[in-house]
């Protein structure tokens, strides 16, 4: 019980940092989208577009973690939020200086403020996923004592470790939105834009996995139990398995076949939340376990129902929405939309087909893991199966009916 409000931590950080991770990395793009005017704007214009129907959905996510951990988590909470108060403050006014850039963006095209909005935009589009980072390489590298705010102010998160984290964060978030605009261009119709983005995504994989080696160099020297931990036992599987799906998204990316590398991407990035919780289990924090920092069981118990709650609502609406903006159902107008409705239809029915089996998968081994398993990871793993099985009937209860 003390572990199932981490699962639910670990997801929603792997949601926020695949799904919200693209949206500041869209932000980087429209700040180093090129010389030209014409392709400059078309590329602002394009990440833009790509971000209007989920940017602030994305952010549901944030606010889910942040309520699992102070409710389930009160004293790691506090000592977190007090000792790494000046990242997550920076993090803060960026999500907030982003929205009002990105809402008073659509209101100035061809104002004479328009160029300071998108640069405001794009710098606060690194800022953010680089203070997150910073704060993920603190807890990762045990600098947030027990307390409140005992850890250094300053230190704690400027330290080798936490940066190169926070680069990573910057760099994962740019690889993340090159591959979904290059996808997305392709189902625009836009060869250029394809091209441009695919360019980028190849340059950006790069970039985020020469970084990802340079942390584990870093962690050597700097946090020698976190390198322990991830060169070690799961997190060493984990890790290995973020390099082998970064790996197959460059070459699937270089194929040209961008919607399985879409999730080949999410997986890679995914996999390093994975490795990170692996490798410093049980430990939360310094001289404190999981157990030790858990609320009392009937506060976990009603975490757990009202996540399980919240899920029936939350996760078939998300859901919808990208299967809506994914299949291009939202692009009304735009030019070719009738002949990739009928390009897509085949695709369709094969994604219902797998759906129907992960259903029936999930439904099963997680009927299995609730009635048979102990309290721990498995029971927690039966439950999100549980969860997926029910989400993936849903989807497939809504699907679009074939047209003739």
């Amino acid at each position: 019980m003390t572990e199932l409000p981490m699962i639910f931590i670990l997801a929603g950080l792997a949601a926020y940092t695949v799904l919200a991770g693209a949206d500041f990395g869209a932000g980087l793009w429209t700040l180093l989208a090129g010389r030209g005017e014409t392709g400059h704007r078309a590329m602002r214009h394009h990440a833009r577009h790509a971000m209007g129907p989920v940017w602030e959905a994305n952010h549901v996510w944030l606010i889910f973690v942040l309520v699992v951990c102070w409710t389930a988590y009160p004293v790691a909470f506090g000592s977190i939020t007090s000792t790494l108060a000046v990242p997550l403050f920076a993090a803060a006014v960026g999500i907030i200086l982003r929205g009002a850039a990105y809402a008073l963006r659509g209101r100035l095209e061809g104002a004479p403020g328009e160029r300071p909005i998108e640069y405001l935009f794009a710098l606060s589009s690194i800022l953010t996923p680089f203070a997150l980072g910073t704060v993920a390489g603190a807890i990762a590298t045990g600098r947030v004592p027990v307390g409140n705010a005992a850890g250094d102010l300053v230190t704690s998160w400027l330290n080798p470790t936490s940066l190169l984290i926070g680069a990573l964060a910057v760099a994962a978030g740019g690889y993340l939105a090159a591959v979904y605009l290059a996808a997305d261009a392709r189902r625009a119709g836009s060869p250029r834009l394809e091209h441009d983005f695919r360019v980028r995504a190849l340059a950006a994989g790069g970039c985020a996995g020469a970084l990802a080696l340079a942390g584990l160099i870093v962690a050597r020297f700097d946090a020698p139990a976190l390198f322990t931990g991830l060169t070690t036992g799961w997190g060493a599987v984990m890790v290995a398995l973020s390099g082998l799906a970064g790996i197959a998204t460059l070459l699937l990316v270089w194929r040209e076949r961008f919607e399985p590398a879409r999730a080949s991407a999410a997986l890679a990035v995914a996999a390093v939340i994975a490795g990170w919780a692996l490798a410093q289990r049980p430990r939360f924090l310094p001289g404190l376990t999981l157990d030790q920092a858990a609320a009392g069981t009937p506060t976990l118990r009603a975490i757990v129902v009202a996540v399980a709650a919240g899920a029936v609502v939350l996760l078939p609406s998300l859901i919808l929405l990208f299967r809506l903006f994914l299949r291009g159902d939202l692009d009304h107008g735009a030019p070719g939309e009738a002949e990739r409705r009928t390009g897509f239809a085949a695709e369709r029915r094969a994604g219902r087909r797998r759906l129907g089996g992960f259903a029936v998968v999930t439904l099963v081994a997680g009927l299995a893991l609730a009635l048979l398993a102990e309290p721990g990871l498995l029971l927690g793993l039966g439950v999100g199966c549980l969860i997926a099985g029910a989400v993936a009937t849903f989807a497939l209860a809504t699907a679009e009916p074939e047209r003739p």
